[in-house]
């Protein structure tokens, strides 16, 4: 059945349709306005957002523009109205213009497994909207709910998906899997024909300095659907590459040109700033979250923490000349720095912090480890007949480019260089040490901007499962693979990888991932579009998983 309606309110939550109606109707007024408005006025700018929540505490944020430094109180309460204040207390740091006026808080002393109602206050008495949190819960946990995000480009439509996780509010938590903003400027991604003509990013410019990031995200976070999804959901968030630059490493990126944009500490520094001022994150690299008893929430940093710089396929080609030239090429690649048993993603420091935690949870009696990050770790090769699919007409740069990526499937090799793929060595690395964790492990990864569904495994024996999330707006294979119809694409993608089992490779949304002591069950939400502003469904998928099975059943 193709779901067009908001889900059913969980028996657990103890708000209202009416109370979130009220809720979400606080930033009425900012919502009113152009989502690509640059004048964001004094006072409380961006509304409220919350995030990194554990049993006892949660960081509250929020933006005040005043003409000077300002220290704003703030009050929890479990009802809407504040007849009783649970919790109170000031920012103790002040918006100030070297943090953007963005400021955030930590409030302690509250009790697990329960919804929290939040405001400023600043001192002319001036109030913030109302914001909606929660803590986790403590000991036996019977379910928990996470909806998923990743890869949402203001330029190419509206972030629809927001929109319905928050009129559907059946969700405890909202993860973002990075790739929150884009950094190119306007005519590139989107081009100026892909591009959304209300929907125009500032600056009017490749975001490159500080006062460039920050500007970004003031346009991202005055998009009415993003900010009321932060204004009712607390949010666990890592940055993929955009967050910087496109296929950033740790030591540059592919959209980083020294000689033109200075230099990348310069910028990669800049970036982290303007991100931890604007989101509502801990500024620590990676981090674990208890959910009671029924998992471990693993925040990870695939992206600048560690990772070595991605291989091209594209120059480890380019000098072959024949056949047998590019057969020799990428069997040497292959054999030779692909399989680089040093190579390194999370880096060492991670790398060694991630096998303990893993161990740890599973010794605690925890049922599930789940790694929230970024890009896929399942084996994803190119179909070998993509270019029979595609038939004769083609512009002669896309034959090229597939006629490369069945050479690197002929040859063994996965298509994507910047996932896990890229660094097999160390995923068989992570692999090894889930299974000697005796992990029930749950991966989920964005990036690619299609939808997934892997079972993961290493040496013949099962790892856990991976779900991939759309995206939010930024297109997928459809928007560059045309040729072939999506169905045909996925179900050649699936043929040619043992791991994948099911693929959607033409739509957008998000996924609600349902965690019980027995089983994770991941619903796919696809959006009718993103051209238009809608909460309407296209339809749904539902993949589950049974504990200690490492196995995935799809419902037709």
């Amino acid at each position: 059945m193709i779901k067009t309606e908001p889900a059913a309110l969980p028996a657990s939550t103890n708000i209202t349709r009416r109370s979130l109606f009220t809720l979400a109707g606080a930033g009425a007024a900012v919502a009113a306005a152009p989502a690509a408005a640059t004048g964001f006025g004094k006072g409380f700018t961006h509304a409220v957002a919350s995030g990194e929540p554990a049993a006892d505490r949660v960081l509250l944020w929020t933006r005040y523009v005043a003409d000077q430094p300002t220290t704003l109180d703030w009050q929890m309460s479990e009802t809407e109205d504040f007849a009783t204040i649970a919790v109170e207390g000031n920012t103790g740091d002040a918006a100030r213009p070297d943090s953007d006026f963005c400021v955030k808080t930590w409030a302690n002393g509250l009790q697990p497994d329960r919804w929290y109602f939040y405001r400023f206050i600043a001192p002319d008495g001036t109030k913030s909207p109302v914001g909606r949190t929660r803590t986790l819960p403590e000991g036996d946990t019977s379910r928990f709910r996470l909806a998923v995000f990743s890869c949402s480009n203001f330029g190419f439509g509206w972030f629809n998906a927001y929109g319905h996780a928050t009129l559907a509010n059946d969700a405890d938590l909202a993860v973002h899997l990075g790739d929150y903003i884009y950094e190119y400027g306007p005519g590139t991604y989107p081009t100026s024909g892909q591009a959304h003509p209300e929907r125009m990013v500032q600056p009017s410019s490749e975001i490159v300095a500080l006062t460039d990031y920050r500007l970004r995200y003031a346009t991202y976070r005055a998009d009415p659907d993003l900010q009321r999804l932060h204004q009712v959901l607390p949010m666990i968030a890592v940055w993929d590459d955009h967050e910087t630059a496109n296929d950033s490493w740790k030591d540059g990126a592919q959209n980083h040109q020294p000689a033109s944009e200075g230099d990348w500490e310069v910028r990669k520094a800049a970036a982290k700033k303007a991100y931890h001022e604007w989101m509502p994150v801990a500024d620590t690299a990676y981090s674990a979250y208890q959910v009671g008893d029924l998992a471990t929430l693993f925040r990870l940093d695939t992206r600048l923490e560690g990772r070595e710089e991605q291989f091209s396929l594209e120059k480890i080609m380019a000098g072959a000349k024949s056949p047998e030239a590019l057969t020799a090429a990428l069997a040497s690649f292959r054999d030779g720095a692909w399989a680089d048993k040093d190579r390194q993603l999370l880096g060492a420091a991670q790398e060694a912090w991630l096998a303990g935690a893993l161990a740890a949870s599973t010794r605690a009696g925890t049922h599930w480890q789940v790694l929230v990050q970024q890009v896929l770790t399942g084996n994803l090769k190119a179909p070998r007949d993509l270019l029979r699919q595609a038939g004769s007409g083609l512009p002669d740069f896309i034959r090229t480019r597939l006629d490369s990526a069945a050479a690197a499937s002929e040859a063994g090799l996965p298509s994507n260089m910047d996932a896990w793929d890229g660094y097999p060595a160390a995923r068989a690395r992570l692999f090894k040490a889930a299974l000697e964790a005796d992990a029930n492990l749950v991966v989920l990864a964005g990036d690619t901007h299609n939808a997934w569904a892997f079972e993961l495994a290493l040496d013949g024996a099962a790892v856990g499962v991976e779900f991939g999330g759309h995206s939010v707006s930024s297109p997928g294979y459809e928007g560059y693979l045309t040729f072939v119809k999506p169905d045909t694409l996925a179900a050649s993608l699936v043929a040619q990888n043992p791991q994948l089992k099911w693929a959607d490779t033409a739509q957008r949304g998000y996924m609600v991932v349902e965690l019980t002591p027995a089983r994770v069950t991941t619903e796919y939400r696809f959006v009718a579009g993103v051209k238009q502003r809608s909460t309407q469904l296209a339809g749904t998928k539902r993949i589950t998983s049974d504990k200690g099975s490492g196995k995935l059943a799809i419902d037709a």
